[in-house]
């Protein structure tokens, strides 16, 4: 047992060692039946899963994510002067563990090393005391200077430095914070980024203005491919290429500072400030996630907040709960957590498995799910202002923030529970369908949190090197929007079509989807191909059968799924392709029963892989990160999915789907009465 965020007590995760110790549960000769092999691996999974659900109702699993996380948190707690001993070393002892035996760090298991994260890594063991002539330390070093030094770092990365005087504020991007007074028509306003990008790059622009800096505990002259010259000269890109364009307009933003208007200046500062604190969350984070609340906290301390000011104390406070304290001493941050997804994930995966619809850990999760619910306006409601509220965030606390992917998955789940006032779950749910129809953006799909957030400028920002900073329709929120839609009888809704005919034609040649939010194809094909026969497609339908011939395509020679990150950046070379992970085959198994392909052999060798590498308490080991912040550039563990996916797809291998088998209850029903009559 673990302490949780809120102090509680409840099951968790075998770590990665327990895991590489323990045998698998099942040694599956070829002549035992599937069916009875995945009732015993179904089986031990609910026992697992009801074992590890909190007593409030909720279950949340880590969120792993990378280094930088743990890095940045220690840089933090150095530049406000609060960073203690025990926190430094329990840090540097969760980065050591990360780190390549050719010294660098990588951003995802198994992935190659990432310069960034190997820069912010290596200086937090430096702030730990690590000495840089250690070995570990040398071969780091030598490898980012290799790759080009901090110079070619992203420029999240050398802003941290320059907080320290490891790097120029004049070096970096210019970000100024008269972008508050953009109007939402305008291009580059705030409303024009993902609520990711906009929630940390307000802040930024006041830490842009400021330049502050604090003296540096230590020089990085290793990290630089020649010390006396850190940052040669670049040359700019053709002025006719959008990149050309916008480094020229940083020049000219560089320009505006030397004549900026000082007393605009302060006013914009003061509007940014204020907009921040008027999105701090009630437990004193930031949208629930973690690089908004470390910048948010800078900007504020930067205009005279004191650190015993509440709104910086509670802030501060709501960092430490994204610490996980390891048994071995180790403290890995995490970036968000999860337990509204995990829940309605882990609801869903119960009821498909046969648990009793009204079991009382389910009634318990409805409660907590349905006190979750978000009932006021937020920043979504810039581009929809008259648009009433009702729907769910990922997080405990994120009201500014709801997203249309929880609200759809928590309404399937809550659909699911016989619940003791089903009025309340009808009025919510009821709500939840409003808002998701009312978030549907302009092409007949729809976003994470925003509609219609497409811009094309914001990406192209010099400042905007750290990933995806804007939020487009995808395949796989539209498709659980449609499974939702049809689960509510809205199959044959016209604004239901519209999201199916934008999933059809967005069917890669192969017959996958894109993945946006999961890795990658498989995500994306796990999720579609299940909405589509939700919402009436036959499984004879031609995309439905492009998609299975794709699966199967793939299908690894041990019966598993998987599908390296690498997949986002070497489409050719890695969709569909690498290690089996429980989550991923159960990505693919869901798509495929979906399809009418529970007799296949494909089915079959999935099912099998499933219940031969379950581990002998429930559980399934996944180090591979199938989960996705930005696609290539940030990628996520999800310690839940290894176990809410598998049961999930074994459920629907025992059961089949739960709303097919209400239609035809309801069918036998309409025909009893009709021989009655």
């Amino acid at each position: 047992m673990t302490a949780t965020t809120d102090g509680s007590t409840g099951a968790t995760l075998p770590s990665r060692a327990a895991a590489a110790s323990d045998t698998t549960t099942l040694s599956t000769p070829e002549a035992t039946g599937v069916q009875e092999v995945a009732s015993r691996a179904a089986q031990r999974a609910i026992d697992f899963l009801l074992a590890a659900q909190d007593t409030e109702g909720w279950w949340k699993g880590d969120l792993e994510t990378n280094v930088t996380m743990d890095a940045e948190d220690l840089l933090l707690r150095q530049f406000l002067g609060i960073l203690d001993d025990h926190t430094a070393q329990a840090a540097a002892k969760f980065v050591r563990g990360e780190q390549r035996e050719d010294g660098a760090w990588a951003t995802f298991y198994g992935g190659p090393g990432d310069l960034s994260a190997t820069i912010e890594a290596y200086v937090a063991l430096r702030l730990a005391g690590d000495a840089p002539d250690a070995p570990h330390m040398a071969r780091a070093a030598a490898w980012v200077r290799e790759r080009g030094g901090i110079a070619a770092a992203r420029v999240f990365t050398r802003i941290w430095l320059a907080l320290f005087g490891w790097w120029k504020w004049e070096d970096l991007p210019e970000l100024p914070p008269e972008l508050m007074y953009f109007p939402s028509w305008f291009p580059l306003n705030i409303y024009n980024f993902g609520c990711w990008a906009r929630q940390t790059i307000v802040p930024l622009t006041i830490v842009s203005a400021k330049r502050p800096v604090r003296p540096a505990p230590f020089p990085l002259d290793e990290l630089h491919t020649d010390p006396a010259n850190p940052n040669p000269p670049q040359p700019l890109a053709p002025v006719a290429s959008w990149d050309g364009l916008f480094q020229r307009l940083d020049k000219v933003v560089r320009g505006y500072r030397k004549v900026a208007v000082r007393r605009l200046r302060k006013a914009a500062m003061n509007s940014a400030a204020r907009w921040i604190i008027e999105r701090q969350e009630n437990d004193g984070c930031w949208g629930g996630i973690q690089p908004p609340a470390v910048y948010s906290v800078i900007a504020l301390h930067l205009l005279g907040y004191d650190l015993e000011h509440p709104v910086l104390r509670e802030g501060l406070a709501s960092l430490d709960r994204f610490a996980v304290w390891r048994e071995d001493g180790a403290r890995m941050i995490e970036a968000c957590q999860s337990p509204v997804w995990d829940t309605c994930l882990a609801a869903i995966a119960l009821v498909d498995a046969g648990l009793p619809v009204d079991h009382p850990q389910l009634v318990k999760a409805a409660d907590w799910m349905l006190g979750e619910e978000i009932v006021r306006p937020g920043d979504w409601a810039v581009r929809r202002p008259q648009l009433p509220p009702g729907g769910w965030a990922f997080e405990f606390h994120n009201d500014n923030y709801p997203d249309i992917d929880d609200t759809a998955e928590v309404a399937l789940a809550l659909r699911r529970i016989r619940h003791h006032d089903p009025e309340r779950v009808d009025r919510a749910i009821g709500r939840a369908v409003r808002w998701n129809l009312g978030m549907q953006s302009k092409n007949g799909a729809w976003g994470a949190f925003d509609v219609d957030n497409t811009s094309p400028f914001p990406n192209r920002l010099p400042f905007c090197d750290f990933g995806e900073v804007i939020d487009p329709p995808s395949a796989d929120v539209t498709a659980h929007v449609v499974e939702m839609l049809a689960a509510e009888g809205l199959a044959h809704d016209p604004r239901t079509r519209r999201g199916i005919d934008w999933l059809l034609a967005e069917q890669e040649a192969d017959g996958s989807w894109f993945g946006r939010w999961g890795v990658n194809f498989i995500y994306g094909t796990g999720s579609v191909v299940p909405a589509l026969t939700a919402a009436g497609l036959p499984g004879s339908h031609p995309a439905i059968r492009r998609a299975v011939a794709w699966l199967e395509s793939v299908q690894n020679d041990d019966g598993g799924w998987g599908e390296d990150l690498r997949s986002y950046k070497y489409v050719k070379e890695w969709s569909g392709r690498g290690a089996s992970t429980a989550s991923q085959t159960a990505w693919a198994l869901m798509a495929l029963l979906a399809a009418g392909e529970k007799d296949s052999k494909a089915v079959e060798r999935g099912i099998r892989w499933l219940a031969e590498t379950q581990r002998a308490d429930g559980t399934w080991d996944e180090p591979y990160f199938t989960g996705t912040g930005f696609p290539w550039d940030f990628s996520i563990n999800y310690h839940l999915y290894r176990q809410v996916f598998p049961l999930t797809a074994l459920g629907r291998y025992l059961h089949g789907d739960p709303f097919e088998r209400k239609l035809l209850a309801r069918a036998d029903k309409a025909s009893a009465r009709a021989g009655g009559d």
